[in-house]
This record gives C-alpha cells, sequence and structure tokens, in this order.
C-alpha cells in the first residue's frame, strides 16, 4: 500500500476505495479533544469494524445499520467499515424522541444500532425488536472488537459504485422525514468533485462541527477529505463560542456550516486578533450575502455558497464571475429551470435595480426543477414521496429560487416558506435577506401566518445583537430606508427573541415559529391594520384578533 505522500489521492469509484488508500498513511487523519489518530489507525479501525459486521449482520436482512452518536472518531470509523464492508449507515438523528425516534430506526431496517451511553436514555422503553445496540463507549464494545484487531481493510466482493452507502434523513416539515439513499459511487463522486473545486490538499484539515447524522457533515465536508487525504478534525456539537478556538487548536483550513451557524459565530464577541486564524475557506448554506460579507470581514475568511440537493436530483456551482448573493449557474449536465408549479412554465428572468436589488421578485420566483438526467437515487421505502420528488419527468427540489438574464440562480427559501399576502406571491427568503441588514440583529427568520380573512401575513423572529435590544421605532425606520423592501414584505408581527429556535442541523426551526405564530412566551410587536409604527401586541390585542379569526372561519389555521 501507499503511504501519504504518494497515495492516489483523487482516485476510487467507491468510498471503500478511498479508505483502503489511507492504509500505511502515517499521517495524523483525525483529531478528536486530545486525540490524534493517523490515517491508519483511522482505517485500521474501519477494519476492523467493518470484520465485525461481517460476523453480525444476517444474510436475511438489510445490511443496514443505524448510527445514533455525537460526532465523535467512532463516527467517521463506522462509515469508512460500512464502505468495506458493502453495508449502508441510517444516521440517526438525537433531537428525535419516542415513536419518532424508534420509526427512524425500524423504517430504514437497521440490524445493528451503533450508539454511546450518554444516548442510551433515549431508547429507554423503546420497542426495536430483532435490533442489537453495540454501545461504543463501554468495555463490552471494547471486548467485542478485540478479536479483529489485525483485520486488514480488504473490500467485499459485493462491494461496487451502486452500493447502498447512506440512508440520511431529510428534513421532517411537511411529514414524516424521509430517508435518502446515497450509493458508494455518487458519494465518492462527490468528495472527488468538491475536493477538486476548493483545491483541497493533502495537508489540509476539515474541521466537522455539523453534525454527522445530515448529509452536509459527511457530503461536503468528510468526503472531499478522504477523497483528497486529508485530515479531519471533530467538534462533538457545533458551539459558536469555541469555534475559533477549535479551528486554531486543530489547524483546520476548510469548514462547512447550515442555517444559521454564520450568524451564531458572528454573533460572538469581535476580538482583535479574529484575523489570525489558518482557514482558507468555509461552504455552506443560507449564510446569506450580507452574513458572508462580515464573515469574510472579521476573519478574513471567504464563505462560498453552494446548492446541491441533500437527495442529489440538481446541482449548482458558483464560478467566477457569479453576482454578489447568487449562488451560480447550473452544474454541468443539469438542465436546471425555475417553473411556476401550476402553469409549468419558466419564470421570467430577474430585473435589479443599479444597486442590485431585486425590482420583480413576484414574477420571478418559482421552483427549481432538473428536467435533464439526474444522480436521484431515491428514497428508502417511500414510492409516494419518490414520486412527488420526480414528476412529468422533471426532479422538483422543493426549493425556491429565481435566474437572471446570465443564468445566475438565487435562492429564494423552501417552497413552503412561500407567503401570500394580499394575493402577491412572496419568499421568506428574499424578506430574511433584506432583515439581514439590520444591524441591531444577530439572527432574523421570516415565516407565514394565517391572516385573519384570507392569505397570509408576514411575520418575522429577530434576536437582537447582545446588549442592543429591540427599538420599534428604530426598526419602523430601517424597513423605510430599504428600497427593495415591496409593500407587502413588511412584517406585520415581529417576535423579539433572545435566540433562534434550530433544529439539529441549525437550521432554523420554522414549524415551531408557525405554530406559535403571535401567542408566544416572547414579546411580539405589531402594526395594527392601517397602522404606520409597531406597538407592542397585548392580552387585549390576542383577543379581538382571535374573534376576528373565528368570525372568518379560519381559526382552525392557528395551530395553538
Amino acid at each position: 500500500m501507499k503511504s501519504g505522500a504518494d497515495a492516489r489521492e483523487s482516485e476510487g469509484s467507491t468510498v471503500a476505495e478511498l479508505v483502503q488508500a489511507r492504509w500505511g498513511d502515517h499521517r495524523a487523519g483525525l483529531r478528536f479533544e486530545d486525540r490524534v489518530l493517523s490515517h491508519h489507525q483511522m482505517t485500521a479501525g474501519a477494519a476492523a469494524r467493518a470484520a465485525l459486521l461481517t460476523d453480525l449482520l444476517s444474510s436475511h436482512g438489510e445490511p443496514h445499520i443505524g448510527v445514533l452518536l455525537d460526532n465523535t472518531p467512532e463516527y467517521p470509523q463506522w462509515l469508512s467499515a460500512a464502505a468495506l464492508s458493502g453495508a449502508a449507515v441510517a444516521g440517526i438523528n438525537p433531537t428525535r424522541r419516542g415513536a419518532e425516534l424508534a420509526r427512524d430506526i425500524l423504517h430504514t431496517d437497521c440490524q445493528i444500532l451503533v450508539t454511546e451511553r450518554a444516548h442510551l436514555p433515549l431508547l429507554d422503553g423503546l420497542e426495536l425488536p430483532g435490533i442489537r445496540t453495540l454501545v461504543t463507549d463501554t468495555p463490552a464494545y471494547e471486548d467485542l472488537l478485540a478479536p479483529y484487531a489485525d483485520a486488514a481493510p480488504e473490500i467485499a466482493r459485493t462491494v461496487g459504485p451502486a452500493s447502498r452507502m447512506l440512508l440520511y434523513f431529510t428534513s421532517g416539515s411537511t411529514g414524516a422525514p424521509k430517508a435518502a439513499i446515497c450509493s458508494q459511487g455518487r458519494l465518492a463522486a462527490a468528495g472527488r468533485s468538491l475536493a477538486a473545486h476548493f483545491g483541497v490538499r493533502a495537508e489540509d484539515t476539515h474541521y466537522i462541527c455539523m453534525p454527522m447524522f445530515h448529509g452536509n457533515a459527511v457530503i461536503a465536508d468528510w468526503a472531499p477529505a478522504l477523497a483528497a487525504g486529508a485530515g479531519v478534525a471533530l467538534r462533538r456539537r457545533f458551539s459558536a463560542s469555541g469555534f475559533l478556538t477549535d479551528v486554531r487548536k486543530f489547524g483546520a483550513t476548510y469548514f462547512t456550516y447550515v442555517g444559521r451557524a454564520v450568524q451564531y459565530i458572528l454573533a460572538t464577541p469581535a476580538q482583535p486578533d479574529d484575523r489570525e486564524n489558518p482557514l482558507r475557506i468555509g461552504f455552506g448554506t443560507e449564510a446569506g450575502a450580507v452574513d458572508a460579507a462580515r464573515f469574510q470581514e472579521r476573519f478574513g475568511v471567504r464563505l462560498v455558497e453552494g446548492y446541491g440537493s441533500s437527495e442529489g436530483g440538481a446541482a449548482i456551482q458558483r464560478t467566477p464571475g457569479t453576482p454578489a448573493g447568487a449562488i451560480g449557474r447550473a452544474a454541468p449536465g443539469d438542465d436546471l429551470a425555475v417553473v411556476d408549479p401550476v402553469t409549468l412554465r419558466e419564470c421570467e428572468a430577474a430585473r435589479f435595480s443599479p444597486d442590485g436589488r431585486l425590482l420583480n421578485g413576484a414574477a420571478v420566483i418559482g421552483e427549481l426543477v432538473n428536467r435533464g438526467p439526474n444522480p436521484f437515487e431515491g428514497y428508502w421505502r417511500n414510492e409516494e414521496a419518490q414520486a412527488e420528488r420526480v414528476r412529468d419527468g422533471w426532479y422538483w427540489t422543493g426549493d425556491l429560487f429565481y435566474r437572471d438574464g446570465s443564468g445566475h440562480f438565487y435562492f429564494a427559501g423552501r417552497t413552503d416558506d412561500r407567503l401570500r399576502v394580499d394575493s402577491e406571491n412572496l419568499a421568506a427568503a428574499v424578506i430574511e435577506n433584506i432583515l439581514a441588514r439590520y444591524p441591531r440583529a444577530a439572527a432574523v427568520a421570516v415565516y407565514a401566518v394565517p391572516d385573519p380573512v384570507a392569505g397570509d401575513q408576514v411575520m418575522a423572529a429577530v434576536a437582537p445583537v447582545p446588549g442592543a435590544g429591540f427599538d420599534p421605532h428604530d426598526f419602523a425606520q430601517f424597513l423605510l430606508e430599504q428600497g427593495d423592501l415591496g409593500t407587502k414584505m413588511a412584517p406585520r408581527f415581529v417576535r423579539v427573541l433572545g435566540r433562534m429556535p434550530v433544529t439539529a442541523t441549525n437550521k432554523v426551526a420554522r414549524g415551531e415559529l408557525r405554530r406559535d405564530a403571535f401567542r408566544c412566551p416572547d414579546p411580539v410587536w405589531w402594526r395594527p391594520p392601517g397602522a404606520a409604527a409597531y406597538r407592542r401586541l397585548t392580552p387585549a390585542d390576542v383577543s379581538t384578533l382571535l374573534a376576528e379569526y373565528r368570525t372568518h372561519a379560519r381559526d382552525h389555521l392557528l395551530t395553538r
């Protein structure tokens, strides 16, 4: 086997081959807390676990293992072990509870569940028939692995590019989470592509602080490091306050983010030496142009906003000359279009003011579709969801976009983030990008609440920067100064909270915000119909509003 300096850095049509190529490489491969493991040690650990899997998995069931772990060295070792043995990993979300957690494990037909002592209470009382549980941080687990300590990283004869590698759950905001299938070939190709695109080097270190049960951490962070022979550094759970300390400690040069992680890092107190860090690049989604600019100014690190649907059906790549705020152009081979889901017609091109503000938002926002061949590999045992994703021969992403006359795409939110105010269609992400300019806000989120009569009203949640508080008059003046804030876009309700609620993957928990609407424990400011100024929403106001909902038989739309 070749060692680090001359290893086959970008070869390998399967993840198993990429894992095997690290055997004999004694450079630092993984850093976690105060531990350092070489690539060779990680591969040896994977080989031992693969050999164990061969003995434990029954040929009468699916070769699937559930992994219910924080970001510890066990996680990438089990990913690698699954690749070598031809098994598939179902990433289990530790924020799920009770019947929902059991459903995820059973739905993916796991024969084995790998977990740790900290998560054992989550399994109390769950009915998981026929599933063997391995608890990693126990003597029994070490005893179980011991006979396989000298195993070499052999690739099972059944392994090929089409072998299932991942069953990772997509958002469950519109029902039970769907388990998207990712093959070894697709994951290896994604790793090689990202490594080439970002110039990942063998001497780089990828910082993985997003949870590894999610596709972002595995596909966009772990896989390109594996393809390039780079090291990884793990953070058990994301910490905004620990981010820069970790980056310096581990010598991290690359990281990925999802959702509001960037906002939380920016909300930490600025220090004069923030730019003294080894990072070269950050890659992710939903940071927004304003926060990306702030991040680069403060830390000297460029954030690249990318887009690739979790299921692999569409991808947008940032290329030189991409305008500010745009994601990029369609990846080679993709026939992407922004389509009105009712008429199936392409939306018109976006027009901008001289200072780059969107002028015709209502007419240009539609759902992103891929009309050509795509690598979507389906959902595990969910034909209904699969048929919804692929309709009329097109792959429907479920995401809202708009496109300019040069073919650059701009993200506008999820399809269920669309609002309809006074018969005008709006996208939450477009309004959020405007509100993100408010200097007193550390984080903002925009979502729909039902109008008492028809359609929706705009509601915003605002988390002020520490010590700033919320001044409704200052906020109202800020809105008046935003030339691209349409007359229907100004929030009717503003919820002021200390911290934005987020999911386990650091995306805003919009479902929770929508369920609360204006009946929440936090202060809410509102503009009554016809009023220009915000005032505090009182219990009497809530009673009057609820009576109006009942009058128009729309009170059932308020879910609390």
